[in-house]
C-alpha cells in the first residue's frame, strides 16, 4: 500500500510538471537607439521571442528637479514584437522629498505615451525599474500607485534579491507582476567572486522565495564585462570586454582562471592598461544559466510565465551562438 502511494505522489508531481506550459522567451533592450541586428533578430525568431522590455529612459535629479535621462530613440519600428516600456528610476529621485510625486508619474506616463505616439507603437504594460530602499519604500510605493492610476495600464515592477528576502521591511509594489532580477549579486572587487551570479550567495536569498506574495517572472544575465583591477583596487569596470581578443593579445596573459595579467602596457578600447594591472573577466556560462534555472524552479512560489535575457546585444548573444535556441531551452528548464 505505502508503495502504491508513494508511486501515485510521485507520479502525480511528475504531472504536474509536464502540464505546466513552458515560460516565454523575452529580452530587455537597454541601448539607446533602438535598431535590431540581423544576428539579434535570428535570435528573436529562433526562440519564438514576441516581446521586448525597452529601457525608455532613466529618470534622474538635476538639482531637486526629476528629469528624464537619455530617452530611447527608434531608428526603425519595433515591429512585429510587443513592446514593454521600462523606466528605470534612479533611488535618489524616491529620496528627495520636493519631488511631486504624483505630477512625476504623469509626466511619466505621458512621455512615453508622445513617444509611442511618434513611432506608432501600440502598449498595454509599463514596468518600473528601481532599487528602493527602506528610506525610500514610503515614496516609491505611492509612486507606482500614482502611475498605476493615471496610466489605466499593466504594471509591473523589478524586484531584487534582497527586496525578496526582506519584503515585510522593504514593502511590495501594487503591481500586476514582479520581475526577479537574478543578477548583480555581489559588490565589484578584486577578489575571485562573480558580482553578476554567485551561486552561494544567490541561495542564500532564494529560500524566501516560497513566502514571497507576488506573482514573479525572471530576469537572467547574458552580459559579462571586465573589471580592470591595479595594485589590488578596482579602477573600473569595462564592458564588452572580448576575452578572445584578449587570448590572442601578446600584451595580456592569462594567469588564473577569470584573471589576465597585462605583460606589456598597452591602450586598448580608449584604456590605458599598465603592465602588471590584471583584469577580471566576469560572465556567464552555460553551466550558470543551468544552474540559475534549477534553483529557481526549485524555490520560486508560482511558475514563471515569462523569462527575460538581460539584455539583447550582438556581443551578449555572440558566446552562445554555437547551440541554437539556447534560450528557449533556458526557459524550458524552469
Amino acid at each position: 500500500m505505502i508503495a502504491i502511494i508513494l508511486f501515485v505522489g510521485l507520479f502525480s508531481a511528475c504531472s504536474d510538471r509536464s502540464e505546466k506550459e513552458e515560460p516565454n522567451v523575452a529580452f530587455y533592450y537597454w541601448k539607446t537607439v533602438f535598431k535590431v541586428t540581423e544576428n539579434e533578430k535570428k535570435v528573436l525568431s529562433e526562440n519564438n521571442v514576441g516581446k521586448i522590455y525597452i529601457r525608455y529612459f532613466d529618470i534622474g535629479l538635476r538639482g531637486k528637479e526629476a528629469i528624464p535621462v537619455s530617452p530611447i530613440r527608434f531608428s526603425e519600428k519595433p515591429d512585429p514584437y510587443k513592446i514593454v516600456p521600462v523606466v528605470y528610476i534612479k533611488n535618489e529621485v524616491m529620496l528627495e522629498p520636493t519631488v511631486d510625486l504624483q505630477q512625476l508619474a504623469e509626466k511619466v506616463n505621458t512621455y512615453i505615451g508622445k513617444v509611442n505616439a511618434k513611432y506608432g507603437i501600440v502598449w498595454d504594460e509599463i514596468q518600473v525599474d528601481c532599487d528602493w530602499t527602506l528610506n525610500s519604500k514610503d515614496r516609491y510605493l505611492k509612486f507606482v500607485e500614482h502611475l498605476k492610476s493615471v496610466s489605466a495600464k499593466k504594471l509591473s515592477a523589478t524586484i531584487r534579491l534582497h527586496q525578496v528576502k526582506y519584503f515585510n521591511k522593504t514593502g511590495i509594489p501594487n503591481v500586476d507582476k514582479g520581475v526577479l532580477m537574478y543578477y548583480n549579486m555581489g559588490s565589484i572587487a578584486p577578489d575571485n567572486r562573480n558580482s553578476i551570479y554567485d551561486r552561494e550567495v544567490a541561495q542564500s536569498y532564494i529560500k524566501s522565495l516560497k513566502k514571497f506574495p507576488l506573482a514573479l517572472d525572471v530576469a537572467i544575465p547574458i552580459y559579462s564585462w571586465g573589471i580592470h583591477i591595479r595594485n589590488h583596487r578596482v579602477i573600473k569596470v569595462i564592458s564588452k570586454i572580448d576575452e578572445v581578443a584578449l587570448e590572442n593579445d601578446p600584451h595580456f596573459k592569462r594567469t588564473d582562471g577569470m584573471y589576465f595579467t597585462v605583460v606589456e602596457s598597452v591602450i586598448r578600447g580608449g584604456n590605458y592598461f599598465k603592465e602588471g594591472d590584471q583584469l577580471k573577466i566576469e560572465s556567464i556560462s552555460k553551466d550558470d544559466l543551468e544552474n540559475m534555472a534549477d534553483d529557481l524552479r526549485d524555490n520560486l512560489a508560482n511558475h514563471p510565465d515569462e523569462i527575460i535575457f538581460y539584455d539583447l546585444d550582438d556581443f551578449n548573444i555572440t558566446p552562445y551562438h554555437k547551440e541554437q535556441n539556447i534560450f528557449k531551452k533556458v526557459a524550458a528548464w524552469f
